[in-house]
C-alpha cells in the first residue's frame, strides 16, 4: 500500500482542485459551511435543510435547482458527472484510483456527487446488462439529471434477507402486472424512476425467480409514502404497486436471473474514502470550536480530560478509517476485488461515526439537549445533537453491522459458518 501520489496521481490531483476552484456554485460553496443534516436558514418560505444533490436539484429552491444544475453540467464536460463509466456512455473512464482521488477532493471541499444511485448502481448496471435500446434511453437522461433514480430492493419481509423478497410481477401479453410493497425507498419521493426487484417465479428457488424491472413512479398504481425517523427527517419512504404495467421492455436482463443482475456493481470504488474525509473534518471543527469564547462557556462536561482524550482517540480512529480506504483502493488498483475488507471498513466506520456524535454530546452537557440547529443556544447548530440521532441507522443501511461481522468472520478469518 502506498501512502504517496504518483507524478500523474498528484497531476491528476491538482487537474481536480483547480476544477472544483473554479467551477463549484456559489451556492454549493456557502452550503459547505454548514454541517450535513442541519437547518441552513429560516425564512418567509419556512426552515431550509442541508439537503443532498439529488433532492437540491428535485425539490430544492429556485437556487438550489439552479447551484444543483450547474454543476452536474460542469462535471459533464470532463465526463465526471459518471467518473467510473466508460467514455462511450458519457464517463470519465477514471481509472479506481483517479476515483479515489476525485471523491476525496471533493469531499475535501465540501462539493457533492451527482446522479446518485442512477450513476452508482443503475448506469454500471445497465452497461452490462442492458439492451442499446436501454442504454441509450436511459443513460443519458440518467445523467443530465432528467432522470433520477432510487432503488426498490427491500420489503417489509426481506432486508439483510434480500432474496426472500415477494412483490410479484405476472406476465400479461408485452407487460408485467405487479403488485406488492417495497420499504426503505432511499430518495423515493425525490425519484421519477425506479430500479426494482420482482419476483417472476414463486415456485423457483428464491435466488432464481426474481427479474430485475424498471418502473416509472408516475404510472398509475404507485404510491410512495414518507417514513419520518426519529430525528423528524424523511430520508426514506415504503412504496405501494397496485396492478402497476411495467412493460416487458423495461426488463433488464433475463426473466428470473434478476438476482445475478441486481448484484452487479461495476462501480468497485467501495473505499469509503468520504466517510474517512468527513469524519476527520467533523472532529476538527468540534476541535476548533471548542478553542473558541462560545465553545468554552458551551462546552459544561465536568471531566473535560475524558472529553480530550476521546477526540483523540476519534482522530486517531479517523486515521485508521482513512487507512481502510486506502487499503481497498490499493487493491482495486492492483486488479483485486476487496471483500471482507469492504465489510471491515463499513462495520468500523459506521460505529465510529456514532461513537463521535455521542462524544460530542457529552461535550455540550446539557446544552446539548437543543435540538433546533437555528437556536442561538445550540453549539454548533445542534450539529451533534441532531446527527447522534441520523446516525442510528448507519449500523443497519447498506449490511447491517451483524451480516457484515459474519462476512469477515468466514471469509476473512476462515471460521466456519454457523
Amino acid at each position: 500500500m502506498n501512502w504517496e501520489d504518483t507524478k500523474e496521481q498528484n497531476n491528476f490531483r491538482a487537474a481536480v482542485q483547480n476544477f472544483i476552484k473554479d467551477r463549484l456554485p456559489q451556492y454549493y460553496r456557502e452550503k459547505s459551511k454548514k454541517p450535513a443534516g442541519t437547518a441552513l436558514q429560516a425564512d418567509e418560505n419556512g426552515i431550509q435543510y442541508h439537503e443532498d444533490w439529488q433532492h437540491d436539484l428535485a425539490l430544492g429552491s429556485d437556487e438550489a435547482k439552479k447551484g444543483a444544475k450547474e454543476w452536474a453540467e460542469a462535471l459533464a464536460e470532463n465526463g465526471w458527472s459518471a467518473p467510473h463509466w466508460p467514455k462511450e456512455y458519457g464517463g470519465g473512464g477514471l481509472s479506481s484510483m483517479e476515483q479515489f482521488i476525485f471523491k476525496q477532493e471533493l469531499a475535501l471541499n465540501g462539493a457533492p456527487l451527482v446522479g446518485g444511485s442512477g450513476v452508482a448502481m443503475l448506469g454500471p448496471t445497465l452497461i452490462h446488462h442492458g439492451t442499446e435500446e436501454q442504454k441509450k434511453e436511459f443513460l443519458p437522461k440518467t445523467l443530465n439529471g432528467d432522470i433520477l433514480w432510487a432503488q426498490g430492493y427491500s420489503e417489509p419481509g426481506a432486508g439483510s434477507d434480500l432474496a426472500s423478497l415477494q412483490t410479484r410481477a405476472v406476465k400479461d401479453g408485452d407487460n408485467y402486472i405487479v403488485n406488492g410493497q417495497k420499504i426503505w425507498t432511499s430518495q423515493g419521493h425525490k425519484a421519477t424512476w425506479f430500479f426494482m426487484l420482482v419476483r417472476t417465479d414463486p415456485e423457483a428457488p428464491k435466488h432464481r425467480g426474481i427479474t430485475f424491472v424498471l418502473a416509472d413512479t408516475r404510472e398509475n398504481g404507485v404510491e410512495v409514502r414518507p417514513l419520518i425517523s426519529g430525528g423528524w427527517e424523511h430520508a426514506t419512504n415504503e412504496s405501494f404497486y397496485t396492478d402497476v404495467k411495467i412493460p416487458i421492455s423495461r426488463r433488464v436482463g433475463e426473466e428470473n436471473r434478476g438476482w445475478y443482475v441486481g448484484m452487479t456493481l461495476l462501480d468497485y470504488e467501495r473505499s469509503n474514502i468520504t466517510g474517512a474525509v468527513e469524519l476527520k473534518k467533523d472532529i476538527q471543527s468540534l476541535i476548533k470550536f471548542l478553542k473558541t469564547e462560545e465553545g468554552v462557556k458551551k462546552s459544561t462536561v465536568k471531566d473535560r480530560a475524558s472529553v480530550k482524550n476521546k477526540i483523540v482517540d476519534h482522530f486517531i480512529e479517523a486515521e485508521v478509517l482513512n487507512n481502510f480506504a486506502m487499503r481497498i483502493i490499493s487493491m482495486q488498483a492492483a486488479d483485486q476485488i476487496p471483500n471482507y475488507e469492504a465489510s471491515t471498513s463499513k462495520v468500523f466506520g459506521a460505529s465510529v461515526q456514532q461513537q463521535l456524535q455521542q462524544t460530542g454530546m457529552k461535550t455540550f452537557g446539557l446544552y446539548a439537549q437543543i435540538w433546533d440547529s437555528l437556536s442561538k443556544w445550540a453549539p454548533m447548530n445542534a450539529r451533534f445533537t441532531q446527527n447522534s440521532v441520523h446516525s442510528i441507522s448507519r449500523t443497519i443501511a447498506g449490511g447491517t453491522n451483524e451480516i457484515q461481522r459474519n462476512i469477515i468472520a468466514t471469509r476473512g478469518l476462515g471460521l466456519p459458518r454457523g
